[in-house]
């Protein structure tokens, strides 16, 4: 039996959910989500409770389960509080700062580097060497943030490069005479 899968999901106030076959579309005060369940598992909404119900006893319907409630759970937190992603620069002369729609990145490289920011993430940079990445998409939100680390990874010695706010850095000892 899953335990993440028994659990209902709650719905918020100001939150709706329709059925229709095997999607499910979530409305709220952030905008719409859907998500297309596998024929695995019944999904049913009943007096603002969601619930998803195995169809048989195999090993996929189970690993369905778990998932899919999982699904649905972030659906409803992506459209009432979002999902939010913050980094943090460190690196002398490594700075942040909206130009438009486009991130603009001072990194240590001979250019700087200018990141187009995708349709359904809002990316603001408050301080020079703060960035933050906000949407209701979790996956989205998760890419985005990845794909702007992925210019300048933190490196172990110094520890310059783009980390999550609450990264640790396995920091290593230089060389010695």
């Amino acid at each position: 039996m899953s335990r993440i899968g028994k659990k209902p999901v709650d719905l918020p106030s100001g939150v709706t959910a329709s059925v229709s076959g095997q999607t499910i579309e979530v409305k709220g005060p952030k905008g719409t989500r859907s998500f297309k369940a596998t024929d695995d598992v019944t999904l049913t909404v009943e007096d603002n409770v969601v619930t998803i119900t195995p169809r048989g006893s195999s090993k996929r319907a189970r690993q369905q389960w778990g998932m899919s409630r999982t699904m649905v759970a972030n659906l409803i937190t992506g459209v009432t509080d979002g999902f939010k992603k913050e980094l943090e620069l460190q690196g002398v002369g490594y700075r942040a700062a909206m130009e438009g729609k486009n991130l603009k990145l001072n990194l240590g490289l001979s250019h700087d580097v200018i990141y187009e920011v995708p349709e359904g993430v809002t990316v603001t940079s408050p301080k020079a060497t703060e960035i933050t990445v906000e949407g209701i998409d979790e996956q989205v939100v998760g890419q985005v943030a990845a794909n702007i680390r992925a210019w300048r990874k933190p490196e172990p010695y110094k520890g310059k490069g783009i980390r999550y706010k609450d990264e640790f850095v396995f920091r290593k000892e230089g060389k010695k005479k």
